[in-house]
């Protein structure tokens, strides 16, 4: 430790920035730009190229407050043409008949939700930041050390052969599940692995309509399906370890065969047109987001089960929350890094996050079970949330971004 602190003070190359933001993904350079008129000066470092972070094979679910957000951060307009977007949702259990059906009428609004494509999404946030002249990429660039000190971070850079030091009055842990900015600031986490892994993978089918999202639940898992254009849709299927791995490596007949049956023939004849992709879930929850001149935001922050599609949409809202707390410190003339700016963060996002881990555990233990009066208790839910407009109204908000606090940016 002491000749790594020796290495990063001796390092000849040093460059100052107000924000050095770790992870150029989706929800770090969000923050970027929702940070780009503010005149702080902001550097984000990638370990990958910036084409490479685009090319990721996957979809997420949009929340049309997510939606909101992107459009009033101005990159809805090159996201919104590639994306899948839906008015209906289907919520069942297994085979049980009573369905709960949410609509567009419900809300009042065009759709109830979106589905995107990481390449499409990610290379509008891209084009956006790159535009700033506030805004600095370090791509292929590896963190190797971080110095707290009082009044500043030093942030040890390997860029291009070359070491450099950044000086920085706020570092943002946006490096994801394994977070290296969370672990070098001994921020624990609390949680747990799920005894389930989810197949991802996406269709092209033969259906007419294409606009509805299915959250199906069955004894080993939910099933989520999330309309694509062009026919297509993207799946996540959540089962017992052991189940996953073997729906990963059956023969794509026998594989579609079981999916005909999980889906009922909704689609129609159907294609598979990716690879099946296999990763473990878990619920994690960082004891705090914030320490002096540091903030942790998605998955840095927190994980949950993609039942509900919520994820992603958790990270995008931290970001903007953020952005807002930090925007408000530079017009009051704060210092960004203190503690107490950067708790008001952590009041805003730790409690609704939450309520969002809870909620979809909740979700996956309740309707993971083959026990009759849990069977019979969730079934009778199901039968209320049909029959009491409340109840119902209460969870597509919740589902759809739409309840909680929401940020000045959308107002």
């Amino acid at each position: 430790m002491n000749e790594e602190k020796s290495s990063i003070t001796n390092v000849s190359v040093i460059e100052k920035y107000d924000l050095v933001i770790v992870g150029g993904g989706i929800v770090g350079t969000t923050l970027a730009i929702a940070l780009k008129n503010t005149g702080l000066k902001i550097a984000i470092i990638e370990s990958q190229t910036l084409v490479m972070t685009k090319n990721r094979k996957q979809a997420y679910a949009l929340s049309i407050l997510s939606g909101k957000i992107f459009h009033s951060l101005g990159v809805w307009h090159d996201i919104f043409p590639h994306i899948g977007k839906f008015k209906h949702i289907r919520l069942s259990d297994a085979f049980f008949p009573w369905i709960v059906k949410f609509k567009t009428e419900d809300l009042q609004t065009d759709y109830l939700g979106y589905v995107g494509e990481h390449s499409y999404i990610l290379s509008a946030l891209q084009n956006a930041s790159l535009q700033s002249s506030d805004i600095t990429y370090y791509e292929e660039t590896q963190v190797i050390g971080i110095e707290k000190q009082d009044s500043q971070n030093i942030v040890k850079i390997r860029h291009q052969n070359q070491d450099i030091n950044l000086h920085t009055k706020l570092i943002i842990g946006a490096d994801g599940a394994k977070s290296y900015v969370r672990q070098q600031a001994n921020i624990k986490t609390r949680g747990w692995k799920y005894w389930q892994s989810c197949v991802a993978f996406t269709i092209k089918h033969s259906a007419k309509s294409n606009d509805t999202a299915f959250e199906r639940f069955w004894e080993t898992g939910p099933m989520g399906i999330l309309p694509l254009p062009d026919n297509r849709c993207q799946i996540v299927w959540s089962a017992p370890h052991a189940i996953a791995k073997e729906l990963q490596s059956l023969p794509v007949s026998e594989f579609i065969s079981r999916l005909q049956h999980h889906t009922e023939g909704h689609f129609g004849t159907f294609e598979l047109v990716s690879d099946r992709n296999l990763f473990p879930v878990q619920l994690m929850q960082s004891e705090t987001y914030v320490k002096p001149r540091l903030a942790l935001i998605g998955d840095a922050a927190h994980c949950c089960h993609p039942v509900g599609g919520q994820g992603l949409n958790l990270g995008i809202r931290d970001a903007v929350a953020l952005a807002e707390v930090l925007t408000q410190a530079v017009k009051d003339n704060k210092d960004i890094g203190d503690l107490e700016v950067l708790n008001q963060y952590n009041h805003w996002r730790k409690q609704e996050n939450l309520a969002i881990l809870g909620f979809t555990d909740f979700l996956d233990r309740f309707f993971s079970s083959n026990l009759f009066p849990i069977i019979a208790i969730r079934r009778c839910g199901l039968l209320m949330m049909r029959h009491i407009p409340p109840l119902k109204l209460f969870a597509l908000k919740l589902m759809t971004g739409l309840k909680g606090r929401k940020p000045l940016i959308i107002t």
